[in-house]
Formats: C-alpha cells, structure tokens, sequence
C-alpha cells in the first residue's frame, strides 16, 4: 500500500518541519505550503489524503482555502483539519460550516495531533465503504460522486451537509439525537456544538425543501419514511 499523503499548510515554518518530522515517523509522506495560495496549487498537484490548514496566513487565509476547495469537484471529497492559535467558537463554527473535518486549537502534543489525523483518515475511509448509492423518496444520493440527483436536478452540497443527508437517509425512519449525528458526521472525538447540527439542516432544506428531514421535537432529527 502506498504511503498515505498530508498536506501541512502554515507560515510557521519551524511548526511546518517539527509536523513534518513526526508525521514521516508515523510513516506518512509529507507536503509543505507556507501560504493559502501554495496550499491550494499543492493540493490540486498532487491530490493529498488530507490537509492540515491554519487559519491566519498571508495571501489566502485558511478558511477562504477550505471554501476553494469544498467547491473544487476535485479537492471536496479530501479531508480537512484546522490547526490554529484562533480558538473561539465563532471561528470553530465557522470553518466547521465550510466543511472541515475537525478543528484543533494550538497548542498541542504532536502525538494527540497524529491520534486526530489518524481519526479522521479512518472515519473518511469507513464512509468510502458504505454503499454509494441511496435511492430514497425521488432522490438519488451518490456517494462516489457527492451529488444528490433528483430527476434531471443535480444538487451539489457541501461536504457535511452531503454527509449529514447521506447519514439519515441511510437510517430512514428513524430518529436519531444531535449528539448522535455530531458523533456519526462530525466524530466523537470532535467538539463540535449543537448548533451545527441545525444549521446543517437548515442549509439542506433550503437546497432540497423542508420535506424530507423532519424535526422531532426535543429529540432530534430523522428522514422521513
């Protein structure tokens, strides 16, 4: 099996060589971008299994990076995790809406960064092996290609948005908590809040219509049957 491939994009350079270190030990192959606009041009050379991404940089700010690529047809299915010095929730919340993995605030022991990164090339590879294709209502939503199909509409969500619909269509009548669907989407080694769960449901609705996700109320969410 190939080595696995991390993108590690931030200005500082000594934290750039002392990830870099640590992640061939653990046996990754490791790329390097000091700016937002090295990050995006190395991510669409050469296709990284995921990408480590600051927030505050020059030229490009990480979250502007994240946004590129989750509307990128090629980068969008590739993982993202923040690693930044920002740590209020207002950022989290942010760069958790544009679609990024995880969210990891500076300071932290490089082995607890690798058990992240470990995580969530996990997750995504257990996602890879569910069934591509849910055929439910009149919607077809495809997996291999992130796209929701309904009749000739073709509806390109973000990647968590996608994830989130894909998770309940695939437990279709069935109620599931907002701790449950952070866990399932998002990991349950992720702090992520509550709200995130609704605006992700939100956002889905207004592509899709109200119809398909119901609320259940001081329960949760489910699709409906």
């Amino acid at each position: 099996m190939s080595k696995q491939t991390i993108l590690v994009v931030d200005d500082e350079q000594d934290l750039l060589d002392l990830i870099e270190y640590n992640l061939k030990k653990e046996g990754f192959k490791v790329l390097k971008a000091e700016n937002g606009e090295q990050g995006i041009m190395a991510a669409r050379e050469h296709k990284p299994n995921l990408v480590l991404l600051d927030i505050m940089m020059p030229k490009m700010g990480g979250i502007e990076v994240c946004d590129q690529m989750r509307s990128d047809p090629e980068l969008k299915h590739i993982p993202i995790i923040f690693l930044t010095a920002r740590s209020d929730e207002r950022t989290e919340i942010e760069g958790l809406d544009k679609g990024a993995d995880d969210f990891i605030t500076k300071p932290i022991s490089t082995t607890k960064l690798i058990s992240r990164i470990k995580a969530v090339l996990r997750r995504f590879d257990e996602n890879q092996e569910q069934v591509q294709v849910l055929e439910v209502h009149d919607l077809k939503i495809d997996k291999d290609r992130y796209i929701v199909l309904r009749g000739n509409e073709e509806f390109q969500l973000p990647r968590k948005e996608f994830e989130l619909l894909y998770y309940l269509a695939s437990k279709r009548g069935k109620v599931r908590d907002r701790q449950t669907l952070l866990n399932k989407v998002w990991g349950d080694n992720i702090y992520v809040v509550d709200r995130t769960v609704d605006v992700h449901v939100r956002k889905i609705r207004e592509k899709l219509g109200d119809h398909y996700i119901e609320t259940v109320k001081g329960v949760g969410y489910r699709f409906k049957e």
